[in-house]
């Protein structure tokens, strides 16, 4: 039986509710530029945890772990700025900025542990 891993799970939840986010904004805005990075950086962060499961070596997964904190970070970002721009609504701000907020925490744990059991 596979070992439940959260934020796998959470990132994965959060990559398809950026997909939606995407089809969205080009389809409902025609917005095809800050869509395009919002896809991206969003989806990218469940793809480096789920390659980080076979890192090669601790210091390897640390730094799987940290990239995808890099783009969890830079999603913060373009949800602000579609939120200022008024691409997307309030209340989906709310919510998706929530989740992502939740994702970059459990990063910064993860990262904060593994830096710890590192040191030489």
């Amino acid at each position: 039986m596979d070992k439940k891993n959260i934020v796998i799970d959470k990132s994965y939840a959060f990559a398809i509710r950026i997909v939606n986010a995407y089809k969205f904004l080009v389809e409902e805005k025609q917005e095809y530029v800050l869509s395009k990075q919002l896809l991206r950086s969003g989806t990218a962060i469940g793809a480096l945890l789920k390659e980080s499961v076979h890192a090669q070596s601790r210091p390897d997964f640390l730094n799987k772990i940290n990239i995808a904190l890099k783009e969890a970070n830079e999603i913060e970002y373009w949800l602000l700025l579609l939120n200022d721009t008024s691409y997307i609504s309030q209340d989906v701000f709310q919510s998706v900025i929530a989740d992502c907020k939740e994702i970059i925490a459990l990063l910064v744990s993860i990262v904060k542990s593994l830096k710890e059991t590192l040191k030489p």
